[in-house]
């Protein structure tokens, strides 16, 4: 009965979902106004609940659909950074105004929960000399956020494809003579990214940066080729209805690339977004396979450490990072 009842919820609720997908793809223009904010309200909104969708079984045309949406998703979020961005640029020092940007502390909460992750499940916590943001975008926030609350010592260089975002996101820190300094803003493409990506101790990768499954992929066995080793990797994904707002990384294909999976956590309050935490396996041959764990990667789906935020977790894995226990919780799925 139960099974039937979540078959009913999920066609319902794939229903809706494809409903505002057709509006939202008639609209004239996805920048920020009345119509646009109302649409993308209410799809977040019906999105952000837990629910028992598995968008990667859904049929080719739920799929073809949730693809199309989450490229219209990210345009429309291009389009609403750019909007505020300008809007900040305007004040004289823009550092001090970001709180007019909606969604600001959603920004605040996923920052907090990614260090706080990389600080319980990186072996020897992190103090990283140099970070890279991958896809920062005309809004660096979370940059912003972890270099003033949780890294104060750390050099932060930002990549984005576009120069017209990364001219943006630059103005925002003109007047600010701490973070500003710690920021550097670099208009390149990941795949060009050699070298200059082993100097990294963290690496950070937007929940845009190659849409599709494989494009992510492709994504990732880079990084894994030049990152060092040890060095962390931050990458954000999606879990249940959620899905449909931004692609969903198979902790699978992180291993592929030549990572260990550290943990993954999949919030159900406000942060949208998963986080899965990862680190550079010394054990990775030039195809990018990592030998100790085979072609799978070291977890496979289902198996893969799921983890509650650390700030929910309590005492019960307060010492996971000790390495007695690391195999041990490490093959533990945790619910929450």
């Amino acid at each position: 009965m139960a099974a039937q009842n979540n078959n009913k919820d999920v066609a319902a609720l794939v229903e809706k979902i494809t409903g505002l997908h057709a509006a939202i793809a008639k609209l004239p223009s996805l920048s920020p106004s009345p119509d646009v904010d109302a649409l993308f309200t209410e799809l977040v909104t019906a999105c952000v609940p837990p629910s028992p969708v598995d968008v990667t079984k859904l049929g080719p045309e739920a799929q073809e659909m949730r693809e199309g949406l989450i490229r219209l998703c990210s345009e429309a979020e291009g389009k609403l950074e750019a909007h505020y961005s300008d809007m900040l640029a305007a004040f004289d020092n823009p550092l001090d105004h970001l709180g007019i940007f909606p969604y600001y502390s959603n920004y605040i909460n996923l920052s907090k929960l990614e260090y706080e992750l990389l600080a319980r499940y990186v072996p020897g916590g992190i103090a990283p000399a140099r970070v890279a943001f991958i896809g920062s975008g005309p809004l660096p926030f979370s940059s912003f956020v972890l270099a003033a609350r949780h890294l104060p010592d750390t050099m932060f260089d930002n990549y984005d494809l576009c120069g017209a975002a990364n001219d943006r996101a630059s103005k925002l820190f003109r007047a600010d003579t701490d973070v500003g300094a710690r920021m550097s803003f670099h208009t390149a493409d990941v795949a060009d990214l050699a070298g200059e990506l082993a100097k990294y101790d963290v690496v950070f990768l937007a929940a845009l940066v190659g849409m599709a499954a494989e494009d992510k992929a492709k994504v990732i066995v880079h990084l894994g080729a030049h990152m060092a080793d040890g060095a962390a990797l931050v990458v954000r994904s999606a879990h249940g209805a959620r899905g449909f707002l931004y692609p969903i990384v198979d902790p699978q294909d992180i291993g592929r690339g030549g990572f260990e999976v550290l943990a993954v956590c999949h919030p159900d309050d406000d942060v949208v977004n998963s986080v899965i935490i990862a680190q550079k396996s010394k054990e990775v041959h030039a195809d990018g396979l990592g030998s100790a764990r085979g072609a799978g990667g070291q977890y496979a789906r289902g198996t893969v450490p799921v983890v509650s935020p650390p700030c929910r977790f309590g005492e019960m894995v307060a010492d996971v990072t000790q390495n007695h226990k690391r195999d041990e919780f490490a093959n533990a799925e945790v619910a929450f």
